[in-house]
């Protein structure tokens, strides 16, 4: 018998949806003794479970009807206010949507301002995810150059005209672990709407800062010029997959309607019960401690890095560097000259530790010298053993080179 050709014929987009690298480098953390500075986790140790536990609770005894049922595409009105309540600039709760995750929020912004060969601005490097959710609409993506304290200016200046949106990660970036200063920030907001320019300002990261807290956002200084991404995944439980976005009037019809058609509403027991949670302040009072949490895994990966690199301050193209992240999950370090972040990964995992290499967080050529480390799920002590194995690691891979 012959079987025929499939009868399947993918739309050109599909040829576009490639796997998430660090979604396949998990897969390696799950072999047993791996130690991980892969995922972008959060600690489960920050989940309020006894908070969860009596809203599951309260929210099934006053409204079962209601947590069970459909729901309105906008999201739980409750909560819809609350987001609004707690950012820093005046926000209608209408202008509020209730999404599956943060992630379905740029999913959205993908629908409905990207055509094919259109031109979008990114960081680089930027959010891996947002690259994924950008590219099935097959838009021309430019990167823009960044540092330390955020987005070249001068580079944005050059590639501004004709975008239809910058997107941005001030704070603690996904990647990086870099905080675009209060400059910087007046800087690119003047040039964003002078050339009237778009921002799409993702802020999963915000709260999680270790001293102080960073500069105002973005959108609050020109709210009907920017779309806001915001996330309960890092502030209360990735599980539930409850984000939301603020929009301006002239978009959010559009976004609304991309979410009817993506998956009618977010999960209404979910929101109800963040909602319950949420009231009284409970996350003035919760996140503090998550943020004592990870500045304490932070102070310890800097300390073993110290450790286990010393030549890091005077010999820096012969010797892992690294930087220091004022609050968020993620430290971004650099490898010698001539080295590759994706060829020294076997040489880890072997060793037991895992991270993720740099480049595929460029949506151009990326950086092969870099590499992501993140701190918060680790305890103090496998930070120490990894960050030591992660220095055995590179001494094989070294000695493994060409002379």
């Amino acid at each position: 018998m012959t079987l025929s050709a499939s009868p399947w014929h993918l739309a050109r987009r599909a040829a576009r949806m490639n796997p998430s690298v660090i979604r396949e480098i998990l897969k390696v953390t799950e072999k047993p003794g791996i130690i991980s500075f892969a995922g972008g986790l959060p600690s489960s140790q920050t989940f309020p479970v006894t908070e969860f536990d009596a809203a599951c609770a309260k929210v099934l005894k006053e409204d079962p009807s209601g947590a069970l049922q459909y729901a309105a595409s906008e999201g739980y009105g409750p909560l819809r206010e609350q987001v609004a309540e707690m950012l820093p600039w005046n926000v209608d709760p209408a202008q509020v949507l209730i999404t599956t995750g943060s992630q379905q929020g740029l999913d959205l912004v993908a629908k409905v301002l990207i055509d094919a060969d259109s031109k979008i601005l990114v960081e680089s490097p930027t959010y891996l995810g947002a690259v994924m959710a950008f590219i099935p609409m097959e838009p021309k993506v430019v990167s823009v150059a960044s540092d330390a304290h955020g987005v070249d200016i001068a580079d944005l200046a050059q590639k501004a005209d004709d975008a239809r949106f910058l997107y941005v990660l001030p704070n603690f970036q996904n990647p990086t672990g870099n905080t675009m200063n209060e400059s910087r920030r007046a800087a690119l907001s003047s040039l964003a709407t002078e050339r009237r320019l778009p921002l799409i300002e993702d802020n999963p990261y915000g709260d999680l800062w270790f001293d102080t807290p960073p500069p105002a956002p973005l959108t609050a200084r020109n709210p009907d010029g920017c779309i806001y991404l915001g996330s309960f995944s890092k502030v209360l439980a990735p599980g539930l997959r409850l984000g939301f976005v603020v929009a301006p009037k002239a978009v959010y019809p559009k976004l609304l309607q991309a979410k009817q058609a993506a998956d009618l509403h977010s999960p209404g027991f979910n929101q109800r019960m963040i909602a319950e949670v949420m009231k009284d302040g409970f996350l003035d009072r919760h996140v503090p401690t998550i943020r004592a949490l990870y500045k304490a895994q932070r102070d310890a990966m800097l300390d073993a890095l110290t450790q286990h690199f010393p030549d890091a301050g005077s010999r820096p193209d012969q010797s892992l560097t690294w930087n220091t992240p004022a609050g968020g999950m993620f430290l971004w370090a650099r490898l010698p000259q001539g080295m590759n972040a994706v060829d020294l990964l076997p040489f880890a995992v072997e060793q037991g530790v895992a991270f993720v290499p740099g480049a595929p967080f460029y949506a151009g050529h990326g950086d092969e010298r870099t590499l992501r480390l993140s701190f918060v799920t680790p305890s103090v002590d496998e930070i120490h053993r990894g960050v030591a194995a992660l220095a055995v690691a590179l001494k094989s891979y070294a000695a493994s080179l060409p002379a």
